[in-house]
């Protein structure tokens, strides 16, 4: 992880006071403030490049000497999960599995299988979780279908509790007293 590194700035002066220079004493290190200047520099330039790491996942010696064959490996690699990184595709990753996956890719399509069977291939192997997008089937129905079923059944369970609710009286009815005190008080 990289950290910032901040500066405060410096307090006001007071009204009167000089600066160093400015009251003709000498500043033996005038190249101080260059030498600060050019480290935030290089402190800059390194964030930038560890910045950029996920950019050279696809090593040099990866790359197919065939354009053509290197997007469509680019392509299958971009739809592929990295099972180590897991959110990430393996195009991105930098971790061995991910490499070693890239290889196979490549392995495959160099071999002339079309881009559907690598995938077919690597399903087979890894499974449906090794897949970004995984394709449409009746688990995935049941995935993404299950909320909105859960949802339906609870508001279906809740009209029909209210609807229940309504009808029913709540307390106890009144006494012959009760009815008798009621009726005198609304003036009956």
């Amino acid at each position: 992880m990289i950290g910032l590194i901040v500066i405060p700035p410096s307090p006001p002066r007071r009204e009167g006071a000089r600066r160093a220079n400015e009251g003709g004493f000498p500043i033996k290190n005038r190249g101080a403030g260059k030498k600060a200047g050019v480290f935030v520099g290089l402190l800059m330039l390194l964030a930038l490049l560890f910045a950029a790491a996920p950019a050279f996942a696809v090593n040099p010696d990866e790359v197919l000497p065939d354009p053509a064959l290197e997007a469509r490996a680019r392509t299958i690699s971009a739809e592929l999960r990295c099972m180590v990184c897991q959110n990430q595709s393996i195009d991105d990753s930098n971790a061995d599995l991910a490499r070693d996956l890239r290889l196979l890719v490549r392995k495959r399509l160099t071999d002339g299988d079309t881009d559907r069977q690598v995938l077919d291939y690597i399903v087979s192997r890894y499974g449906e979780f090794v897949l970004l997008k995984p394709r449409l089937s009746a688990k995935t129905y049941i995935l993404w279908g299950a909320p909105i079923a859960l949802f339906l059944a609870g508001g279906l369970a809740l009209a029909v509790y209210a609807r229940r609710r309504t009808g029913k009286p709540t307390g106890n009815p009144l006494s012959a007293d009760e009815e008798a005190q009621l009726k005198d008080i609304l003036g009956k």
